[in-house]
C-alpha cells in the first residue's frame, strides 16, 4: 500500500508532455507550459536581439517573441518549419513561441521511463551540460512481462522550459551590454 506522500511523488514524477522534432532530435516540454500550436506568420527581426530570437510576430493581437531553441541546444538539422509552440507561462512579460520542426504527439510517461540526475549526465549533449533538460524520456521501453528486451528505444529530451527561456533572457542581457 502507498502512503499519501508516495502517491504524491508518483504523480509529480510522471511526465505529461508535448513532443516535437527539433532538427535531428525529439524533444518534449511540459504540456502545462503550452498555450497553443500555431503556424508562423510574418516574423519581424528585432535589432540587437540574441541569436536564438528570430524576431516577433503578431499572434491574435499580442506581440509574440519567436525563439529557435536549437541555438541553445546545439542541435543539428534543418528547421524549415512553420510550427510554433506558443508558451503559456504566468511570469512572461510577453508571449513566447518556440519554432519547432513538427509537433509529433502529446503523451504521458511514467517515472520508470524517465532518466534524471546521474543517468542523464552520461548522455553528452550540450543541453544536458547546460542543465536545460529535466530528464530524458525513454520511449518504446518494453514492459516487464514482454520477452523482447531489445525493443528500439527512442530518447526524448525533456526540456526544462523555464531554464531555456532564462538562458535566452540571459543571452539578451549579455548582448545589450556589448
Amino acid at each position: 500500500m502507498m502512503n499519501l506522500e508516495e502517491a504524491d511523488r508518483v504523480v509529480t514524477n510522471d511526465a505529461h508532455v508535448v513532443e516535437f522534432r527539433l532538427g535531428d532530435e525529439v524533444c518534449a516540454i511540459d504540456i502545462d507550459a503550452v498555450d497553443s500550436i500555431v503556424e508562423s506568420k510574418q516574423v519581424t527581426r528585432v535589432p540587437r536581439a540574441p541569436d536564438a530570437v528570430e524576431g516577433v510576430m503578431d499572434l491574435r493581437g499580442e506581440t509574440t517573441a519567436i525563439v529557435d531553441p536549437r541555438e541553445f541546444l546545439a542541435i543539428e538539422g534543418d528547421l524549415a518549419s512553420d510550427n510554433i509552440l506558443v508558451l503559456d507561462r504566468a511570469d512572461d512579460k510577453q508571449k513566447i513561441g518556440l519554432r519547432v520542426a513538427e509537433v509529433t504527439e502529446v503523451s504521458g510517461y511514467p517515472e520508470a521511463q524517465i532518466d534524471t540526475g546521474e543517468r542523464v549526465s552520461r548522455i553528452g549533449t550540450s543541453a544536458v551540460e547546460q542543465e536545460l533538460v529535466k530528464g530524458v524520456i525513454r520511449k518504446g521501453v518494453a514492459g516487464e512481462d514482454e520477452e523482447e528486451a531489445d525493443v528500439d528505444v527512442e530518447l526524448v529530451l525533456w526540456l526544462d522550459i523555464d531554464r531555456l527561456i532564462a538562458a535566452v533572457s540571459d543571452d539578451e542581457s549579455e548582448d545589450n551590454q556589448h
